[in-house]
């Protein structure tokens, strides 16, 4: 895989799959580099074993942009987001038996999310309100004319989204449109005067009330009332995290609902139950708010929404779990299991009962249920997304949507593990070229921290291999995926066991496979992997070359300019001046000699762009080769969801980077 073939990845989304069980949709999204935008459709998938005609996957709609399909509760219909070029994504809704799209919404900002009702008459959806005069709300009123903005939050930013606080998330609720009625017809004007225009949506009704961000959408099984997760204020040093009310959606009843008490648990994701149980996933952030470092999120169940305890069914300390629970008509829910690089899916019994349903070297991103069927989301060494069924254990594929990026040539990585120098195991993968002959090594590092490499294709691993370059990767304590323990050692120690971690399994890695050459190495990472980069090359001077990208690199000036630098850096490094100056990539700037090449996004609000600027700036002043490039536009996210030119240019940018300091022989 070279840069070029970008456009050959393709996304797959939850399988939406039809009450029947015979069949799902899936939005199927690719990078274009000709559109310079993610463009996508949503495709009809069988799941039932068949040959011959329909026994195919097909695309279903032609939009620029489909996203996020579900049923109705009758599959009679599917809705769906559609974005147009430049565009915000609208709700729409399509019937299965043929005809047209139509739309449901017409918002100024989109909209991000949505649930039927359980009688398919209604859907709640989620977007944005405006601030009047911001946001393009008022014609005439540009970016730069807006009023100021009057802050008293901890919080007031988010990455990839900007100033969040004018203009909150709520919920709203809103009729769905006949499909089988008269499309709407404009009138035109008369002798008398121009004619009224013709609304073209449904005039949709505002659940929320509290001007802050809503999420987690969870209609009750009688549709009678609707759960939410509303962000509450932050206390000094406190993680963000939500209330969980259940809201009442009669016309006229009183705003607010009633607040479900969860003590110091952080909600992340609802689900109701068909007895009208209550399934929430949640992190404990501990008696002061504070306590989110490695802090997995555990199952809690309450037999109805009004219960005052919610009963833990899972052990956060060694069960790392994700995804929206997946209610069961039997009871318990679907979840995802993440483990060693892995994620399975798990079924939790409401007695606390795990059972794990899938097995091997899988990355299962989202799951979909239906007429006795699950279809999982998944991605492995030789796929980065398709759909498959499971039955008895094993996930029968129903796509090959990777195949075109097989046939441009990948390689399978092989799995490893080193012991280290204090005798703890390094679990990871070496990926090498094919071919005889040594070559030069990349020591590549993660972010997060509390983030993992895993078994799916990646393609940063397949454009450097294609190079030429043997590329070395692991998760080093302090990631996810090998319990809480794992992951709080580096609980302010950033720097220390992580350094050597990564360091030991590279020098494994090299006595292991006599085809990657030890003498001519380099190292690269970004956001927390660009701050171990940057310590690593302050501390050891093997490397050639160095590529720090979107890096945590100055903790002392984390604090009030990231949007999470009210709590990350206080927990993860401490708050005395000696503990951070302990663990600071900028403090220890001048050991550094290694040629470095200094990446960053200009809309980076994560890891603000000035983290990079005065790294680079003081390698510049210390004699250092050091080149810093920063993207327009771009936001912490770039190599993942960038602009296509853009991440095709940060590859090219990157290889150019290792021929200069790193060539292949």
């Amino acid at each position: 895989m070279q840069a070029a073939d970008l456009p050959l990845i393709r996304t797959v989304s939850r399988p939406a799959v039809h009450p029947d069980g015979m069949w799902a949709v899936v939005s199927v999204t690719r990078p274009d580099l000709e559109a310079d935008a993610v463009v996508g459709q949503l495709w009809r998938v069988p799941l039932a074993p068949a040959t011959g005609a329909g026994a195919e996957p097909s695309r279903l709609t032609r939009g620029f942009r489909d996203t996020e399909p579900r049923f109705s509760p009758d599959g009679a219909l599917v809705a769906f987001l559609r974005a147009q070029p430049q565009g915000a994504p609208q709700l729409w809704v399509l019937p299965v038996g043929g005809g047209e799209a139509v739309q449901v919404t017409d918002r100024t900002l989109g909209v991000s999310g949505f649930r039927w009702s359980p009688d398919g008459r209604r859907l709640a959806f989620l977007s944005r309100e405006p601030e009047p005069g911001r946001y393009g709300s008022v014609e005439g009123i540009a970016p730069g004319a807006e009023g100021p903005r009057r802050i008293t939050e901890w919080s007031w930013t988010r990455n990839g989204l900007g100033y969040h606080r004018d203009r909150p998330q709520h919920v709203y609720l809103v009729d769905v449109p006949d499909v089988d009625a008269e499309p709407v017809v404009q009138p035109v004007a008369t002798p008398q005067g121009p004619a009224e225009p013709r609304p073209t949506v449904p005039e949709p009704r505002r659940v929320t009330t509290d001007d802050v961000d809503h999420s987690g959408i969870a209609f009750t099984p009688d549709g009678g009332s609707i759960a939410v997760l509303a962000e509450r204020e932050q206390g000094a040093g406190q993680v963000g995290r939500s209330i969980l009310r259940v809201l009442p959606l009669a016309a006229g009843a009183a705003g607010g609902g009633s607040e479900v008490e969860l003590g110091t648990l952080g909600p992340q994701a609802v689900a109701f139950g068909p007895g009208g149980e209550l399934y929430v996933l949640a992190q404990d952030h501990g008696p002061e708010g504070k306590d989110f470092v490695a802090r997995n999120a555990a199952l809690y169940v309450l037999s109805a929404w009004a219960d005052p305890e919610p009963r833990r069914l899972t052990d956060p300390e060694t069960q790392e779990l994700g995804h929206e629970p997946v209610p069961l008509a039997d009871g318990g829910v679907l979840l995802v299991l993440a483990s060693r690089g892995t994620q399975q899916v798990v079924r939790i019994a409401d007695d606390g009962t795990t059972t794990q349903l899938t097995s091997g070297d899988v990355l299962i991103s989202d799951i979909g249920v239906g007429g006795g069927t699950l279809a999982v989301a998944y991605g492995d060494a030789g796929t980065y997304g398709e759909v498959g069924v499971v039955v008895d254990g094993e996930i029968r594929p129903r796509t090959d949507f990777s195949a075109p990026l097989r046939a441009a040539g990948v390689v399978t990585p092989t799995e490893l593990t080193v012991t280290g120098r204090d005798g703890y195991p390094v679990h990871g993968w070496v990926a090498v070229p094919e071919g005889t002959g040594t070559h030069p090594t990349l020591l590549m590092i993660h972010g997060g921290p509390y983030a993992s490499y895993d078994v799916r294709l990646f393609d940063e691993t397949q454009v450097l291999v294609d190079a030429g370059y043997a590329v070395v990767y692991c998760n080093p304590r302090g990631s996810a995926g090998y319990g809480q323990a794992h992951g709080r050692t580096i609980k302010q120690a950033m720097g220390t066991v992580d350094l050597h971690d990564v360091l030991d399994f590279l020098d494994g890695a090299v006595a292991a496979d006599g085809r990657l050459d030890g003498s001519r190495v380099g190292v690269l990472g970004g956001s927390y992997g660009g701050y171990l980069t940057a310590w690593t090359i302050a501390h050891d001077h093997r490397f050639a070359g160095a590529v720090v990208e979107r890096g945590f690199l100055d903790p002392d000036v984390f604090f009030g300019t990231s949007d999470i630098g009210s709590f990350f850096g206080l927990e993860y490094v401490g708050e005395k001046p000696e503990q951070v100056a302990a663990q600071s990539p900028q403090a220890v700037v001048g050991q550094v000699t290694t040629p470095t090449l200094v990446l960053h996004s200009e809309l980076d609000l994560r890891c603000p762009l000035p983290q990079a600027e005065r790294y680079y700036s003081t390698l510049k002043g210390n004699g250092v080769e050091t080149e810093l490039v920063v993207f327009p536009g771009e936001n912490h996210e770039l190599s993942r969801s960038g602009r296509p030119r853009h991440r095709q240019q940060r590859f090219e940018i990157i290889l150019d980077w290792w021929r200069r300091y790193l060539p292949v022989a």
